[in-house]
């Protein structure tokens, strides 16, 4: 009679590491399609043949997608149904991973990411939602959402890694494909593993919010984008400006609302503020020094993909590790240690990447990877939680929905500006026969001349985003050096104590 509870509780235990396997599907996917066609581009350039502009559009829509109606689809789920919404939301990411896959045209394949990311707007508030409520045990809920961290954070670094090798062997839309499988196993077992998470948050969701953030923040990009495309432009000038008056228009309303898309007031709080930077900042110096690095390795050093993936390999470990070993580190050495950490070592890392040339420059490659990868993995696993306990307990949902937006922002705001800044100075000092390194090799009759001056001005172009990237790294550091609060270490035996 006695091993009844205990067989039923370790039932219950399994039944609720299994659902969070489950979650963890669409969670590494949402994450993991933010990256996977950084080193596929130069195939997809090949094949559909994009302009600058829309080959910037086709890597960053999906993470502007995302960013842009995280915390809308968070409110949702919590007034309709989290488990309904992830369903949906799943399907829907499914069928646009197979319509990107079959792209015929590069405006195809732009709306079809752009369905990827709306879909994964829905999938991250509401899986954390879920596992939250399923892991009702403190110690538990903790390990399963350090387990979360660390697979969002693997997902971003293993992208480029599996995009590589499927290219290898695959056409380029079989970085798309691997979604499905994913997608289909998902969809069968959530509604049997998971149970409904329905809040009761007062209120409703400002629909004009919604739009006007979107809108606001996709104008202001474009502009820029097609400034660094085709030059300082009225029509360029234009769209950054009006996207800057409906982004201020949008966050002049958030504080006449009730209940606000996104609670500006909390960044009153300086710690708050330097978290929520920090969460946008290395996403924005990682997304784009891997997407320019990608580029560089095949098409400046004409290496493999499936080389160029292994290069990337240990930068993607390093990362990985870093996100699951600093939880149990910041409490003995304090999270203003772990962030300062955190933005000198992304810093070191991208000014390694200068010393880069056209014919060679692997090993700086390698060591900037593994260097910005520790301050990469540290900003993962530090940034949520800075962010919520900066904040009134009462405000901790809308802080750890801006410390979530704010990363998917960063990935897509990285290539945006930092990739924009490489295409612009590529057209300053190229040899000006095409927008793009790739566009530009692909031509007939080029000279080996030519070939070197291509080669040369990309790689001025990665040299100065990256450095820009480090300097604004630098920078943060310096103010997180002056605005966070001294903390007291925890002892290591107390530690151990208050983590049991």
């Amino acid at each position: 009679m006695t091993q009844h509870p205990v067989a039923t509780t370790n039932a219950g235990d399994v039944r609720y590491w299994l659902s969070l396997l489950v979650v963890l599907g669409p969670v590494l996917l949402v994450s993991m399609d933010g990256s996977i066609l950084f080193l596929a581009m130069p195939r997809v350039s090949q094949a559909l043949n994009p302009s600058a502009d829309q080959a910037l559009w086709i890597l960053d829509i999906y993470g502007f997608a995302v960013g842009s109606l995280l915390v809308a689809f968070g409110n949702l789920g919590d007034r309709y149904g989290r488990l309904r919404l992830l369903m949906i939301g799943a399907a829907c990411f499914g069928l646009g991973s197979a319509a990107a896959a079959f792209a015929p045209t590069p405006e195809l394949l732009i709306a079809a990411r752009a369905v990827m990311g709306i879909a994964g707007a829905t999938l991250l508030p509401s899986a954390l939602a879920v596992l939250s409520e399923l892991f009702t045990d403190p110690e538990k809920r903790a390990q399963a959402i350090g387990i979360f961290a660390a697979a969002f954070a693997a997902g971003f670094a293993i992208g480029p890694v599996i995009g590589g090798v499927l290219l290898e062997r695959f056409w380029w839309g079989s970085v798309f494909l691997i979604n499905l499988p994913v997608i289909a196993l998902f969809l069968c077992f959530a509604p049997v593993l998971l149970r409904e998470v329905q809040a009761t948050r007062p209120g409703r969701v400002d629909a004009i919010s919604v739009v006007t953030s979107a809108v606001g923040l996709l104008l202001a990009i474009y502009g820029i984008k097609n400034a660094a495309a085709e030059g300082l432009t009225l029509s360029a000038v234009a769209y950054a400006i009006l996207g800057s008056v409906v982004l201020t228009w949008f966050s002049l309303r958030q504080r006449r609302l009730e209940h606000p898309l996104i609670d500006f007031s909390l960044f009153r709080d300086r710690t708050f503020t330097v978290a929520i930077i920090t969460g946008l900042l290395p996403l924005a110096a990682w997304s784009a020094a891997a997407y320019l690095a990608g580029i560089y390795l095949q098409s400046v050093l004409d290496i493999s993909v499936l080389q160029a993936a292994l290069l990337a390999l240990p930068g993607a470990v390093v990362l990985t590790a870093t996100c699951i070993v600093t939880p149990m580190v910041v409490g003995r050495v304090g999270k203003r240690t772990a962030l300062l950490v955190c933005h000198f070592t992304i810093a070191a890392g991208l000014l390694l990447l200068l010393p880069t040339t056209v014919t060679g420059g692997v090993g700086w490659y390698i060591a900037s990877t593994a260097v910005a990868g520790i301050g990469y993995g540290i900003s993962f696993a530090v940034v949520a939680d800075t962010a919520v306990v900066a904040v009134p307990p009462e405000r901790a949902g809308s802080a750890g929905a801006i410390a979530e937006t704010s990363n998917e922002i960063g990935n897509a705001l990285g290539i945006a500006l930092l990739g924009s800044l490489a295409a612009l100075l590529f057209r300053l000092q190229g040899p000006d026969l095409a927008p793009t390194l790739d566009e530009t090799l692909q031509l007939s009759d080029l000279t080996a001349t030519l070939v070197t001056d291509a080669k040369a001005a990309f790689l001025t172009g990665l040299h100065i985003a990256a450095a820009t990237a480090a300097v604004l790294h630098l920078l943060l550091g310096l103010l997180a050096l002056r605005w966070l609060p001294r903390e007291t270490p925890v002892p290591a035996a107390e530690h151990e104590v208050a983590t049991t």
